[in-house]
């Protein structure tokens, strides 16, 4: 008893520290709550995000803000067609010494952070794309023989612009499937926008303010994995990550017709931390199954695929993940 009671404790102090957090990076990134929340949640989680919009959608100011916000280290880096892996993570030079002698001295390139920032992801090639694999599953890479750890904590926040596709090279499912969620940053309604004219076009604009720092959010982390899930929420997640998988036995049959493949496990240890991260964003001790509905799309998108058959009856991946949500949720309530 006593030490449920200093975990909820914690988790209620953790909830008002993530409180100020979402009301410090919203002074700057106005509206957008649904995208904040799940930003943070991919952080609280230990995990990576793919912020996917168009252009002028703040999505580089969001970034920004959650590194000041967060405490931690930043970098970023624009991704070109000629941007080598060398360019994001470092070299070996040859040094001439005092004495004569030559030794060979490590640069580090800007993966030696914190949180990175690798803007429009997809424009790189896919060797260099390939780069970020090691350094997102391992928080470290491997350079000339020697393994290098990274920042801790390391998360990285890419983007990628949805509609410009000329000259971009699509992320391969493995580098995919790296990111524990795809947050689609939409354009803001009415009242959003009305609000965004009157934060960011006077004299004086909204300030984010530090909350976290680096050993802080790692406690976060670690309390966030320490949260209950009770059996139906653990279930239901199990029954919906399974039930997207063409051939599986809990998959309804037009699964089968409809994609081509579906989420590894890896999609349902990413819905039970970032449902957890929810409801302690929203106060609650333990994740209800509106936190798995709320998280299973931002969980799910970038892991199907939709089959030929399915693209010409214009189908889409949201909707097959909203008929399988109505479909599980029901049977779990």
């Amino acid at each position: 008893m006593a030490e449920e009671n200093k975990l909820v404790t914690e988790i209620q102090s953790l909830t008002a520290r993530l409180a100020d957090a979402r009301a410090s990076v919203e002074q700057r990134f106005v509206g957008q709550h649904a995208v904040v929340e799940q930003v943070l949640s991919a952080i609280l989680s230990g995990g990576h995000a793919l912020l996917v919009g168009q252009p002028g959608l703040g999505k580089t100011m969001l970034v920004d803000t959650l590194s000041t916000v967060l405490g931690l280290g930043s970098a970023r880096v624009q991704f070109t067609p000629d941007l080598m892996p060398a360019d994001i993570l470092g070299s070996e030079v040859l040094d001439v010494l005092a004495d004569g002698t030559r030794a060979f001295r490590f640069i580090p390139g800007p993966v030696f952070t914190q949180l990175l920032m690798a803007d429009e992801i997809n424009r790189a090639s896919p060797r260099t794309q390939s780069a970020l694999l090691q350094a997102m599953q391992e928080a470290e890479v491997t350079i000339g023989g020697e393994h290098r750890a990274l920042g801790r904590p390391f998360h990285v926040l890419a983007t990628q612009n949805p509609i410009e596709q000329e000259g971009t090279y699509p992320l391969p499912e493995a580098q995919l499937d790296r990111f524990l969620l795809q947050i689609d940053v939409d354009y803001p309604d009415r009242d959003t926008e009305r609000a965004i004219l009157l934060a960011t076009t006077g004299v004086e604009q909204g300030a984010a303010h530090p909350v976290f720092d680096a050993a802080g959010l790692i406690a976060a982390q670690a309390l966030i994995r320490r949260m209950p899930v009770g059996d139906a929420v653990l279930n239901a997640i199990l029954d919906l990550v399974r039930s997207a998988r063409p051939g599986a036995p809990e998959a309804p049959g037009w699964i089968a017709e409809t994609l081509v493949w579906g989420p590894g496990p890896r999609a349902a240890q990413a819905l039970t931390l970032v449902a957890r991260a929810r409801a302690a964003l929203n106060g609650r001790y333990a994740p209800t199954l509106d936190d798995v509905e709320a998280m299973a799309a931002p969980v799910l998108r970038h892991r199907m695929a939709l089959s030929f058959a399915a693209r010409a009856r214009g189908d889409t991946v949201e909707g097959v993940i909203a008929r399988l949500l109505g479909d599980r949720m029901r049977a779990a309530a």
